[in-house]
């Protein structure tokens, strides 16, 4: 068997994973950028760790992919993660949710085990 074609099994993997956007996220995000002036800008989503339940999510905006990001579209505006990051959010959804308390983005992760009450951390 020629296995001279195919990808790495890392890479495969890799390719597989992804998050998707709510309409109501990637509209905020759209809103943003037009706020900032800079249509360039994307979301960037992060995992690190920390927070109440071990890992915690982050959100900030960047004009920057580097090499070991991955990008997701959705309604022309931009999501980045990093690989790492991805792993612990494949299958994810990422929300914008306004409520009587405040509006914030929102992840809803299949691979969370647990999540704080506020919803920035998680545990797996």
């Amino acid at each position: 068997m020629d296995r001279s074609k195919e990808a790495p099994p890392i890479m495969a993997a890799m390719s597989e994973m992804s998050i998707t956007l709510s309409q109501s996220a990637a509209a905020r995000i759209a809103e943003l950028m037009v706020q900032e002036g800079r249509d360039s800008l994307m979301l960037r989503i992060s995992v690190s760790g920390g927070g109440c339940s071990g890992f915690q999510y982050g959100f900030d905006f960047d004009d920057t992919v580097n090499d070991d990001d991955r990008t997701f579209q959705r309604d022309g505006v931009t999501a980045v993660i990093d690989e790492m990051s991805l792993e612990l959010l494949n299958g994810a959804q990422v929300d914008f949710v306004e409520e009587l308390v405040g509006a914030s983005f929102q992840i809803k992760n299949p691979n969370a085990a647990s999540s704080c009450g506020c919803g920035s951390s998680f545990s797996i």
